[in-house]
């Protein structure tokens, strides 16, 4: 098992959570947070642990460390089960193979007695659609539905919000003009990595692979406070 680096521990009136398979730390808004990701990520605002997540999950929770966080945060990879992956890209035969690692993750957050959410773009990822949140709920530059499973905990269900238009760029040969950025891949009339910084509404990275694969920092700031005001009704019941 890959040994736990230290992680520093701040003072906060906001939550502490553990963020899972973190990449760049958009998932992270909204909390105090340690995060954790198997690759290098250097522009993670937060203090980071690299390793793989489950292995790390097992750890904390084997020693007790993890009664230091009151939420976990996690986003399996979602290459296997996502829109793009069953849809254009399997029947185009592009890509390789993925790994569905949500129910593993499920079962470890299981264990750990502690409220998460496991987050899955749209597609054929077995989770609970407890809440789907659209950019445009929040006035955002891209739609990016996400999905998320509430463990332990549960909140109002938004309602959707109409879009204002389609995503820019180019789709099967053809160019469609809108008020949303597509936020994946490189080619096909793709935003400039400031257009897409400001779709997202993130500023510590310039990575596109990191900016790509990122929730919008907006999504998890509405969680934590979902969240907190769950536990304040909880405690007033």
């Amino acid at each position: 098992m890959t040994q736990p680096t230290d992680i520093r521990r701040a003072h906060a009136l906001r939550p502490r959570a553990l963020d899972l398979y973190s990449c760049a730390g958009a998932a992270a808004k909204g909390f105090e947070v340690d995060g954790c990701d198997i690759a290098d990520r250097p522009n993670y605002p937060f203090p980071y642990h690299r390793g793989d997540a489950l292995e790390y999950l097992a750890h904390l929770i084997t020693t007790g460390e993890i009664r230091r966080y009151a939420f976990v945060h996690a986003s399996p990879p979602c290459q296997d089960k996502c829109s793009l992956t069953v849809g254009t890209n399997r029947s185009r035969g592009w890509g390789g193979t993925h790994e569905d690692l949500v129910a593993p993750t499920r079962d470890l957050l299981d264990k750990t007695g502690l409220p998460y959410v496991i987050e899955q773009p749209n597609g054929r990822a077995r989770i609970r659609k407890d809440l789907t949140l659209c950019g445009e709920m929040f006035g955002l530059g891209v739609i990016r539905h996400r999905n998320f499973e509430l463990g332990g905990w549960t909140t109002p269900r938004p309602a959707h919000v109409p879009h204002r238009g389609r995503v820019r760029g180019w789709r099967h040969g053809e160019y469609f003009d809108g008020p949303y950025v597509a936020a994946y891949g490189n080619g096909g009339g793709k935003p400039s990595i400031p257009e897409l910084q400001a779709a997202m509404g993130i500023t510590w990275t310039d990575i596109r692979e990191e900016l790509t694969e990122a929730i919008p920092p907006a999504y998890t700031e509405w969680i934590g406070r979902a969240f907190l005001t769950s536990r304040t009704l909880e405690t007033a019941a």
